[in-house]
């Protein structure tokens, strides 16, 4: 764990060191503040709730966390550093699980700066606060998966551009394989049960129920085990491609 937390230190200060974890909180709470009060109508609603400001998480992080996995790796890569950190007394493992706490810290730390969100709803009216509260988890594990296989897409690749557009193709259909669209052109030939397996592999499914306050085990048992796959073949990546 002391090699863990050094690693999650060095990537965290990192992120401060330049403009990029500025231009990304200001984006975030820019973005999703516009889309809630101006997309999600929330004043015309009339009910004093976040729904409208989760609701567009999943579609929000897919431009936006993509831009913080993507330099992960391969910057890591790309400027020659991989080497200096595996000659560090720290495993594969150790060294990717730190720079993934500390990517998903970041992230973290953005989704509690909208908690101004937070305090206007209960100014406004009397919300279910443990509904908001199931909300933030949900998002927070959302952006943790999201977070997971953009690292893991970081490894195999020099390029940030790269390793951008591969993380967001890859979490868009993640996220949209649970939509009728796609279900409805599988129906007229898969089989029953790759449908359901398809659907299942949706973000936007798992997210829903979270988001309006439902904490289903088996949302979470998803969320859970897509991180840890994606950071197991993480460290698979960068083993296998440490040296190139």
């Amino acid at each position: 764990m002391r090699n863990v937390g050094l690693i999650f230190r060095r990537e965290l200060r990192s992120y401060f060191a330049t403009p990029v974890a500025y231009v990304f909180i200001a984006a975030f709470l820019a973005l999703s503040g516009a889309l809630t009060f101006y997309a999600g109508d929330f004043l015309e609603r009339g009910r004093a709730d976040l729904q409208p400001f989760f609701f567009y998480h999943p579609w929000l992080y897919l431009l936006l966390i993509p831009a913080v996995s993507m330099r992960l790796w391969a910057e890591e890569r790309h400027g020659g550093t991989i080497e200096l950190l595996m000659t560090l007394p720290v495993s594969v493992s150790q060294a990717v699980i730190g720079k993934y706490l500390a990517a998903w810290a970041f992230v973290g730390l953005a989704l509690g700066l909208s908690f101004p969100m937070w305090i206007t709803v209960n100014l406004l009216g009397d919300p279910d606060n443990g509904v908001i509260i199931a909300g933030y988890l949900g998002s927070l594990i959302l952006a943790g998966a999201f977070l997971a296989i953009g690292a893991c897409l970081s490894a195999l690749t020099r390029s940030q551009v790269v390793a951008f557009l591969l993380a967001a193709v890859t979490c868009f259909l993640f996220t949209v394989s649970g939509t009728e669209i796609v279900l409805g052109l599988l129906r007229g030939w898969a089989p029953g049960p790759l449908v359901e397996a398809v659907a299942g592999m949706s973000f936007l499914v798992h997210f829903e129920a979270i988001r309006q306050g439902v904490i289903d085990l088996r949302d979470l048992v998803f969320h859970v085990s897509m991180i840890l796959f994606w950071l197991l073949a993480t460290v698979v990546a960068v083993d296998l491609r440490k040296a190139d």
